[in-house]
């Protein structure tokens, strides 16, 4: 079911993104060579308690996990691309980081996905992220009162596929609210001018994720980790929005920090 939220539920909202937010620029900004996941994992767990928010991954068990996540932040390094597990590794020079990252805040999610490189980077890493992050915004200028879900999903094809690359529609945006999956499902891939319309106080997490060399997955052994089919390197950018009168808000914004 689609929710609609009102304007003091989304200012509600507030904190949760703005929680978020600052945890993944702080670990973002702490996250460097040498920097063990497992310490990343750690790190926004204690910044959980001490915010006194709630992890929406830890006991998180959808039908395609193989058990409950277990963490509080997704760690996904370089043919990792989505729901990455944090293990026992060090990250290496060059390492394409993706962190993934949702908290509920007095009752209310928010979502949001931040890549980089630690290190030294590729130029082809570099322009991997940079595509996601202005397929983001294009998502997020398309989510205007009178689009549909099409036009978000075509405005980041539009940029992804630009940029030569192809796209995977399994795995996308969604509804946030008091859960942290809901309806709609956002496609990374549609028809402009299709599909639900977008009504004030919808509040969305939009998140173009895109491999260099191909659209096909697999998991890993560890039963949660999603990996390019042919071992190239991934990037996802997300964040959650809510739909106004005025325009989108922003409400994982890290622009400020």
């Amino acid at each position: 079911m689609i929710e609609l939220r009102t304007p003091a539920e989304i200012e509600q909202m507030r904190p949760a993104g703005r929680f978020v937010a600052e945890t993944l620029a702080t670990l973002k900004d702490e996250t460097k060579v040498g920097t063990n996941l497992l310490d990343i994992d750690r790190r926004a767990h204690d910044m959980i308690r001490a915010a006194g928010a709630e992890s929406c991954y830890i006991d998180y068990h959808p039908s395609f996990g193989a058990m409950p996540f277990g963490k509080v932040i997704c760690t996904s390094i370089n043919d990792a691309v989505l729901h990455g597990l944090p293990f026992d590794y060090n990250l290496r020079d060059g390492d394409l980081v993706t962190l993934d990252f949702a908290v509920s805040v007095d009752g209310w999610v928010a979502d949001s996905a931040v890549s980089f490189v630690v290190g030294t980077p590729r130029d082809e890493d570099l322009r991997l992220i940079d595509t996601t992050e202005r397929a983001l915004e294009a998502a997020i200028g398309a989510a205007v009162v009178g689009n549909r879900i099409g036009d978000i999903s075509a405005a980041i094809a539009s940029v992804a596929h630009a940029d030569g690359y192809s796209i995977n529609t399994d795995f996308g945006g969604h509804g946030v609210g008091r859960t942290m999956h809901g309806d709609p499902h956002v496609p990374n891939n549609g028809r402009a001018g299709r599909g639900y319309p977008l009504k004030p106080g919808l509040v969305l997490a939009l998140e173009p994720w895109l491999l260099q060399t191909t659209d096909e997955l697999y998991t890993d052994a560890d039963g949660w980790t999603l990996r390019a089919a042919d071992g190239s390197r991934g990037a996802h950018s997300e964040h959650t929005i809510a739909i106004t009168e005025d325009g989108p808000i922003i409400l994982t914004d890290r622009s400020h920090l």
